[in-house]
């Protein structure tokens, strides 16, 4: 599996999502500077977490438009896999590879913990190897991780199978309490239509290691290598 790595001016995560994608595949990924106007071949394209740009305007919308989202847009729209952690959440919203937006925490302070998520379907290529319901423990860390949309927008999302994750407790019920920014109906995670381009705040290359002290993220890389080229 070849994937590619996006790095923005204000990217953090970048490594630590090539770090995870190495020791899944065995190989390097590339790291595609964001002004560059072409990407190599890629099996799989990752928009890593950080605060692109600074976060100035709204977060990812100023990297949404760099030169290299031009074809990073095409390729998703042809089929290529399109993984958006955090930040990357945010420009592909931004970019409106995947609807609705991302908005102030309803703390309206930054957040950074553990927290756990319910995988909401395991048939993706992204979570195969998770089971059906499963309950795992990702990071995060961002001040702009509310998901909202309409409530149409959210009824497809229900209803097309779009939902990834939501946030839950140990057990899997998605409280309120276990809401750690106010996203509607706990969504933490979206796929596009084809379920090609998944987008998440939490961080699953955060937990791609036992000296990270938890493995639940490195199924997501498992997956992906199983499921690609």
């Amino acid at each position: 599996m070849k994937a590619s790595v996006i790095v923005f001016p204000g990217s953090n995560c970048d490594r630590d999502a090539a770090v995870a994608l190495e020791a899944a595949t065995g190989r390097a990924p590339a790291m595609v500077w964001h002004g560059d106007a072409e990407l190599p071949n890629s099996d799989l394209i990752v928009l890593p977490g950080g605060f692109s740009y600074g976060d100035y305007l709204r977060s990812g919308a100023m990297a949404a438009h760099s030169p290299v989202m031009r074809e990073v847009v095409k390729r998703a729209k042809g089929g290529t896999p399109v993984l958006g952690i955090c930040n990357g959440f945010q420009v592909l919203t931004e970019a409106r590879l995947l609807p609705g937006v991302l908005m102030r925490n309803a703390t309206l302070r930054f957040v950074c913990k553990d927290v756990h998520l319910r995988v909401e379907r395991h048939d993706s290529i992204y979570t195969h190897r998770y089971a059906q319901g499963e309950v795992v423990r990702f990071p995060i860390a961002h001040k702009d991780g509310s998901y909202f949309a309409d409530d149409d927008t959210l009824d497809r999302l229900e209803g097309e199978g779009r939902i990834a994750f939501r946030y839950c407790d140990e057990t899997g019920n998605g409280t309120h309490e276990a809401n750690p920014n106010g996203s509607s109906r706990n969504i933490a995670g979206i796929y596009n239509e084809t379920r090609t381009v998944l987008g998440l705040m939490p961080h699953p290359e955060r937990l791609a290691d036992p000296a990270l002290s938890g493995t639940d993220g490195a199924k997501m890389f498992a997956s992906l290598v199983e499921s690609l080229p």
